[in-house]
């Protein structure tokens, strides 16, 4: 996969050279899908409960999340994406998860694979986009399947769990593992599967993230071609071969950074989601015993402070770290094994700040917020079922660090 034909750089329109927006049309197109996020949260907020019920995103909701612009945001500009700065597609994702848990983690990671797809060979991505440069792509990246080699790329079997978003999506990127003759397992590679090739069972009936349908994924000797397939290997030392059709800082970013941050972002949204709710439900409620307000209660006023600080505190870790890395590569450097870990450190850490404040938001939100349709009591639903992603497990990120901090021997970890 290192060697890659000039015949296949190539972009749909036939020029070798690929068109990157300058800084400031890239400005400006981020503030302008921003803006119409903005103003389409009313319509998700309305939507929340529907799309809970139906256990996925309403089609219509799609729909007008394209209109907005932002699955394109980390698209190649070659297929007529942004090539946006990975804060502004972050910046969008907190915003819809704000209004809706399941929208914003189902938005997160479908308009993060527009990246990951940017890191297969150029041939992948005219097939994944060449016709239609809105179509979108899921993933299940744990090695759950098995491949072997065959003439011109693998033979795929098996089957995957949460594949969030997969209804909406045409491809599906899988993690599997190479087997040898004896059965063995060898190397740990993506492969990119259209849909007609998969078969979907619908099995997600959760306590949250409900509207996610992130059902599961089976193939049975599937053919994939050499050119659908990644390393992880690659993609860890960032030397894809995508990158010599997408040369952007953009898709020089660590995989791992930017997937966990993929992960995390929705968290924070939703803690927003659920501070704005508790707050509006606050200045309302009237206690059943002594018939005080509950917003002159300055304890209540404490908790919403507690609460406000660490919402802040989480976004501000995330956004640092990876405006930090995308700079790094911006300036042709490696992103060193320090600047991985620590921003490890501060996702996992986004994670827990959010759902420390929506705990502490729920619980002091009274009997009423138990209420089926209480925007509170689902933002914490489905915080706690985001929170139970293994990219927010807290100690193996953080024990990460420590071995660098120490100058141990790291064994692991999404880095």
């Amino acid at each position: 996969m290192s060697g890659i034909p000039k015949s296949e750089s190539l972009d749909p329109a036939g020029s070798s050279a690929p068109r990157h927006p300058c800084p400031d049309q890239e400005i400006q197109h981020g503030t302008e899908v921003l803006d119409r996020v903005e103003e389409l949260l009313p319509r998700l907020r309305e939507r929340a409960q529907e799309t809970e019920n139906a256990r996925q995103i309403p089609a219509e909701t799609i729909r007008d999340l394209r209109e907005t612009g932002y699955f394109g945001l980390l698209r190649p500009s070659r297929f007529g994406g942004a090539e946006a700065d990975p804060l502004v597609h972050f910046d969008a994702v907190r915003r819809i998860a704000s209004a809706c848990g399941s929208t914003g983690w189902v938005a997160s990671v479908l308009g993060a694979h527009a990246w990951h797809v940017a890191s297969f060979p150029p041939a992948a991505q005219e097939e994944v986009w060449g016709e239609d440069p809105e179509t979108l792509v899921s993933s299940a990246y744990a090695p759950m399947g098995r491949a072997r080699k065959v003439d011109g790329g693998y033979s795929l079997s098996g089957r995957w769990s949460f594949s969030s978003g997969i209804g909406h999506a045409r491809h599906v990127i899988l993690g599997g593992l190479v087997t040898d003759e004896d059965g063995t397992p060898g190397d740990w590679l993506a492969f990119l599967v259209p849909h007609s090739s998969c078969t979907v069972v619908d099995v997600w009936d959760t306590v949250g993230l409900r509207g996610t349908g992130s059902n599961d994924v089976h193939v049975e000797e599937a053919f994939v071609p050499a050119h659908r397939v990644l390393s992880f290997e690659d993609s860890f030392r960032c030397s894809c071969p995508g990158q010599e059709a997408n040369p952007a800082a953009l898709y020089r970013i660590p995989l791992y950074s930017l997937m966990t941050t993929t992960i995390a972002t929705p968290l924070i949204g939703m803690a927003e989601g659920a501070y704005a709710a508790h707050v509006e439900h606050q200045r309302d409620r009237v206690r059943a015993f002594g018939g005080d307000k509950a917003k002159d209660d300055p304890f209540a006023k404490v908790r919403v402070a507690e609460a406000a600080s660490e919402i802040d505190a989480g976004w501000l870790q995330l956004t640092r770290n990876i405006a930090a890395v995308h700079e790094t590569a911006a300036a042709g450097r490696t992103i060193p094994l320090a600047q991985r870990v620590r921003l490890r450190r501060d996702q996992v850490r986004a994670a827990s700040r959010a759902i420390s404040a929506i705990d502490r938001l729920f619980e002091n939100s009274g009997a009423s917020a138990l209420a089926a349709g209480s925007p509170v009591q689902r933002f914490w639903r489905d915080a706690h079922a985001a929170r139970v992603h293994v990219a927010n497990d807290v100690e193996p990120a953080l024990k990460s660090f420590g071995d660098v901090e120490f100058g141990g021997t790291l064994t692991g970890g999404m880095l």
